[in-house]
């Protein structure tokens, strides 16, 4: 695998039928970043990791994932979609979720190998609830249950996480905990962020990728007002909340 980059797109058009969704997408991610891919619904985002996942195929150019074809680099991909699909009436529980993680194209079933069940151990340690590896999924709050999707998808020990709006269903101060974790993960690993949201960028994100059909990506320090509104149509004011602010009291500083 190349060292070089983590995702390349170079000069990448795609469409559906005569909708254009992107157009000479030209970016580079290195390894180890922590990324932060934001737009407008419909700009193209998800697309993008389509793309990247190699579920899709451009229309031009060329994409590349850790130096190869996406649909090489799978096996070193970790994934968590928008929506998970997950019924909670189903008695499951949270080591059972993790362990879907460790499902390849190769064997649709179990039974499992000890080298799987260390891994799905390994990945709930390291977000947190290893102590829970015998809940049941459907007791956990939103922000536990994220944990544990996120640990399905480092089960496979990836070098690259994608994240498609990890953040939608939590409220802001679990969702600082949450980028604290990616924070953490980022330190073994490349992680790729969706979302749709440009005021709810952690201070640990590095790199800002802004999509609305063509592309641009910044140092997360160049994004300003002025850019966003660009990207989205309208005028915005982002509000920076403080990292370790919690409750009702918090105050916010303004960016105009």
């Amino acid at each position: 695998m190349s060292d070089s980059w983590a995702v390349e797109f170079d000069d990448v058009s795609f469409a559906y039928g005569a909708a254009t969704v992107l157009e000479g997408a030209t970016f580079h991610i290195p390894p180890r970043s922590l990324a932060a891919v934001v737009g407008p619904n419909g700009g193209g985002k998800t697309t993008m990791l389509k793309l990247m996942l190699g579920l899709l195929a451009p229309d031009s150019g060329q994409v590349r994932v850790l130096g190869e074809k996406p649909s090489q680099a799978r096996r070193a991909v970790g994934y968590m979609p928008q929506h998970s699909l997950a019924d909670l009436r189903f008695p499951v529980n949270v080591m059972d979720v993790v362990l879907m993680g460790r499902v390849s194209a190769g064997r649709l079933f179990g039974p499992y190998s000890r080298a799987d069940r260390d891994a799905a151990a390994g990945a709930l340690e390291s977000v947190g609830l290893e102590d829970l590896a015998g809940r049941n999924f459907a007791a956990l709050s939103g922000g536990q249950r994220q944990r544990v999707l996120i640990a399905r998808a480092i089960a496979p020990q990836p070098e690259l996480l994608l994240l498609d709006e990890p953040t939608a269903s939590l409220d802001m101060r679990v969702g600082y905990e949450f980028y604290d974790l990616l924070a953490e993960l980022n330190q073994r690993m490349t992680i790729l962020i969706v979302s749709h949201d440009a005021e709810f960028v952690s201070q640990a994100v590095t790199t800002v990728v802004c999509v609305q059909r063509k592309v641009s990506i910044h140092p997360t320090e160049d994004v300003t007002d002025e850019l966003i509104g660009e990207l989205y149509g309208r005028p915005v004011r982002r509000v920076r909340h403080e990292h370790n602010c919690v409750g009702l009291g918090c105050q916010g500083q303004v960016h105009r």
